[in-house]
């Protein structure tokens, strides 16, 4: 069975990590998440694959290449515009051919097992055309699946909670046949001006067409739309860590629980990493700091002397060397941070953190949330974050200032200091 992998998307909810990348190269457990995607198709024994790509195509093209390192074919075409996943699944109608094929959103973090439990569903019912489904605990905010005797019946596109008819989520991964592409073609734009595949399979089910229901469990998925999505998925994959020590560990340093540790990193006297942790390529960990658990560390990271790190990601090249903590964040390429700084992670009233996210305050619907920071980000001394703040990549931030606002890319931000002097009296 061929594959289908859409990855065009611009990725704006998740601003600003995605301001200098792909969405779908956003890293996690140290693997940009399409290739996550590719391992979980290429283990079920799906190869040859079809990439849809638009946006940033350049860099996801360079890294996937023909697919040869990742036991793939991979070929690809361009999607112009925005113009919907509907669109995108059209332009695979030559690649496929006659046959039926596996398509999937990439930006979707999915086991193995979740491909797995789809293409066993697939076989079950009969090579029917097959839709995955995921209990979520918050259908109004995805497609919500009616399903009758473990077929769909329909998809309603984010219900008011109490209109949704199931709490089964649209999971985004399909497996079609042929008469996709005449739906496709009797689509029209929905209310946010594309062409939608939910759309189409509705004008399928309409017409009497069978879609199987594949249920796949919660573990084994995770949506990549915002910020905090990013750190569950990152938090799923690294669940599953197989741990492996390549690096060099110092006497003195203490591993706990399952940590991968690539070659030429260097875990220093006094470092005490709590696993299920990642820490890539060439990294230096402390002397005399606390990695805990959920955290990955890109290539070239530098985490020294009395820091600590929990459930974050820290991509490629960035240092923090001193003093400094970070909780619950996700810390783009390239970034410095200056002794001291510290992330708020947890409201002082201890309800749930909000972000902007396309210029709309959002709701997390977790306690812990920290900082989303953008590439090439330095901060001075002493800097402190505010539960859900996000900072632009290339932006500086001076000594002292407590960041409780999102700060666009690029500027410089500094705090006013007026000192009085007086004379000491004797």
């Amino acid at each position: 069975m061929k594959g289908v992998i859409l990855a065009a998307g611009e990725g704006v909810r998740l601003l600003p990590i995605t301001e200098t990348r792909s969405k779908h190269m956003v890293p996690i457990a140290g693997r940009p998440i399409i290739e996550h995607i590719v391992k979980s198709l290429t283990t079920n024994g799906v190869h040859e694959l079809l990439v849809i790509i638009g946006h940033k195509r350049e860099v996801l093209q360079s890294f996937l290449g023909d697919g040869g390192k990742f036991d793939a074919k991979i070929s690809y075409a361009v999607q112009p515009s925005v113009l919907g996943t509907a669109h995108a699944i059209g332009m695979a109608e030559e690649f496929v051919g006659a046959d039926e094929f596996l398509a999937i959103y990439g930006d979707l973090f999915t086991t193995p097992m979740a491909i797995h439990r789809v293409l066993e569903t697939y076989e079950a019912s009969g090579k029917k055309p097959t839709l995955a489904v995921v209990p979520v605990p918050n259908p109004s905010s995805y497609g919500v699946v009616s399903v009758s005797e473990e077929r769909v019946k329909r998809i309603v596109e984010k219900p008011e909670p109490q209109e949704a008819p199931s709490n089964l989520a649209n999971a985004g991964i399909y497996i079609f046949g042929n008469e996709i592409f005449d739906a496709i073609r009797s689509t029209v734009k929905s209310e946010r001006g594309e062409l939608e595949v939910t759309d189409s399979i509705n004008i399928l089910t309409g017409k009497g067409i069978e879609f199987a229901v594949a249920r796949i469990e919660q573990k084994d998925w995770a949506d990549m739309g915002c910020p905090w999505d990013v750190l569950e998925a990152n938090r799923l994959c690294l669940s599953e860590l197989e741990p492996r020590i390549l690096g060099e560990i110092e006497s003195g340093a203490r591993l706990v629980g399952p940590v991968f540790i690539d070659k030429e990193a260097r875990i220093l006297s006094g470092a005490y990493v709590k696993g299920p942790t990642y820490i890539g390529e060439n990294c230096e960990i402390g002397p005399n700091c606390l990695i805990r658990p959920y955290t990955s560390l890109g290539r070239d990271v530098k985490i020294g002397n009395a820091c600590e790190v929990k459930n974050s990601i820290i991509m490629d090249a960035t240092k923090i060397p001193h003093n400094s903590y970070i909780g619950d964040s996700i810390i783009g390429e390239n970034c410095n941070f200056g002794a001291g700084t510290i992330v708020a992670n947890l409201r002082l009233d201890d309800e749930s953190v909000k972000m902007i996210v396309k210029g709309k305050l959002v709701d997390s619907e977790t306690k812990k949330l920290g900082v989303i920071v953008g590439d090439n980000v330095r901060t001075g001394v002493n800097v402190s974050f505010m539960p859900g703040v996000k900072i632009g990549s290339h932006s500086w931030i001076g000594p002292n200032v407590i960041v409780y606002r999102d700060l666009p890319s690029g500027v410089i931000v500094t705090q006013r200091q007026e000192l009085e002097q007086r004379e000491i009296r004797r």
